[in-house]
């Protein structure tokens, strides 16, 4: 049986202009910061050419951990992409290999064109659905005239468009493996800092200017300290599990310093994040 063409006719609505793809609010609760920024990194990307169809597995990481973007073009051009944390992908991936032993098991009793007159009503041969905090996930392997196809619905819960792809079910063992191959190199947990990165801190001393940023790459949350003097800058970077060892080198010299007759070291000259973690 070919699946040659096969498609969704109720998913038009939940494709996206290139103009506006990235503004989708199902992004949200993955993409806090603005596509592009600082915050954001794009760790490794996979394209996989699937019938018409192309679609990009984008691995990428901000403030609130790693999770990865599905997207889909069409033979048309339209777009459409849902949002996976790590721990969700893990999880489809694993239904991924039972859709696709279901549908193998149909291929094997019915080899032909899809005979739609035996159809269910709604066209669905086989579903499943996942949760993941406030979002929903509805995996749909579906059939009609034109094919079998996974629909993989993402809604959320506190309102905001449905998102969905479909998958030409003869696609799912190659995604299936694609999916494996990211998730064996970044993991399955959802890594990252999960609130807000505390703002970056600022101090001048005499005509040097410091400068205290806070931010987060695929190794974890980090400080870097800067010196700016006449255009030229200088830094550090201090990993977040070694901040507390670093606060109490500095607070000890600041200690032996201010027990000295001739210092005129005091707190309130002291860099405002290191008094922060006192």
């Amino acid at each position: 049986m070919s699946d040659l063409g096969s498609g969704d006719d109720g998913i038009s609505g939940s494709k996206y202009n290139a103009s506006n793809m990235e503004g989708s609010s199902s992004r949200n609760d993955f993409e806090s910061g603005k596509a592009g920024s600082a915050v954001e990194q794009e760790l490794a990307t996979k394209m996989l050419q699937i019938q018409s169809k192309r679609f990009y597995l984008d691995v990428k990481q901000n403030r609130r951990g790693r999770f990865i973007k599905v997207a889909e073009i069409g033979a048309d051009g339209r777009r459409s992409q849902i949002y996976l944390a790590l721990s969700t992908a893990a999880e489809f991936r694993d239904h991924l290999s039972s859709f696709s032993d279901y549908y193998a098991s149909l291929v094997n009793r019915n080899a032909g064109p899809p005979n739609t007159d035996n159809l269910p009503e709604d066209g669905k041969l086989k579903s499943e659905m996942m949760i993941k905090d406030n979002r929903r996930y509805y995996l749909d392997l579906k059939e009609n005239a034109r094919g079998r196809f996974l629909r993989v619905s993402q809604t959320i819960t506190r309102g905001g468009p449905r998102s969905q792809i479909a998958l030409p079910a003869q696609g799912m063992i190659e995604f299936r493996d694609a999916l494996t191959d990211l998730l064996e190199e970044f993991g399955v947990t959802d890594a990252g800092f999960k609130g807000d990165l505390p703002e970056e801190r600022h101090m001048k001393v005499d005509n040097k200017n410091f400068y205290f940023d806070i931010g987060q790459n695929n190794r974890g949350v980090y400080m870097r300290i800067s010196e700016v003097k006449n255009n030229f800058r200088t830094s550090i970077t201090i990993p977040e599990k070694c901040w507390l060892r670093f606060r109490d080198i500095f607070n000890d010299y600041c200690d032996k310093i201010k027990k000295s007759p001739d210092s005129n070291t005091a707190d309130n000259i002291l860099p405002p994040t290191v008094n922060s973690l006192k």
